[in-house]
């Protein structure tokens, strides 16, 4: 078999392609943030929250958990930082996947790459390293800043025309959240090994989802996922060791 050469691409070439692969998802990131501004608008937040929370907070899942708990007159904010944490713990195992990428990038700019690391920008990053291609930060980034920029645009303009949209479900704009992770997972498909922590995952994260309140589900989930992952592949490995 022959192997792919890979050619070298410099920082700003990796930053623009980064910007314009990202764009198909970036999309339908406007589409669930602007369902989270029309939501939002209906729970009282004002313009000046709605930006500050996307801009600072910067993450969908947990911003749409919060809005479940939000009550103006008696905000529970140990709820909210608890449940945010848990929901976001899952980044936690994804931006460590990026430690490759990280090699020799001052501690400053990795930080603040990880940032911005969404589902959507790293599904993609790990997406194309999967495929063979040689992927720089840059390209992360590049996905990354595009993604802030709509998700800010978009819950902004949710916000304002909230008043105009009074059941985001009629317009089918409760399930793009959804389509988009369909979008990503079968994104990143490999074969039928990927069957056994996609299914070992998903079957806990339902079975938490059942048993354990709050969303705990999430990190088991990914967590047991991931440690199946790892097993299917020993053995594997071992299969071939003793082949």
């Amino acid at each position: 078999m022959n192997t792919p050469i890979l050619t070298p691409v410099g920082p700003a070439a990796a930053l623009r392609r980064g910007i314009i692969e990202v764009l198909p998802l970036a999309a339908s990131i406007a589409a669930y943030g602007l369902l989270w501004g029309v939501l939002a608008g209906q729970k009282g937040l004002s313009l000046i929250e709605v930006m500050a929370m996307s801009s600072l907070v910067f993450a969908g899942a947990s911003q749409f958990v919060v809005l479940d708990l939000w009550r103006p007159d008696d905000l529970p904010v140990v709820a909210i930082i608890l449940s945010t944490f848990v929901v976001n713990l899952r980044m936690l195992l994804m931006a460590a996947t990026l430690k490759p990428l990280m090699v020799g990038v001052p501690k400053p700019l990795a930080y603040a790459a990880v940032f911005l690391v969404t589902d959507e920008s790293w599904g993609l990053t790990m997406g194309a390293q999967n495929g063979g291609r040689r992927v720089r930060l840059a390209y992360l980034v590049g996905a990354g800043l595009t993604c802030w920029s709509f998700w800010q645009v978009a819950t902004v303009t949710g916000r304002l025309l909230g008043a105009l949209i009074d059941d985001p479900a009629r317009y089918g704009l409760d399930f793009v959240f959804t389509a988009t992770f369909l979008a990503l997972l079968f994104g990143m498909w490999k074969g039928k090994a990927d069957f056994v922590p996609w299914l070992t995952g998903a079957g806990v994260a339902i079975v938490v989802a059942r048993l354990v309140p709050g969303n705990f589900y999430i990190l088991a989930g990914g967590i047991v996922g991931s440690l199946a992952g790892a097993a299917a592949d020993l053995w594997r490995q071992k299969r071939r060791g003793t082949a």
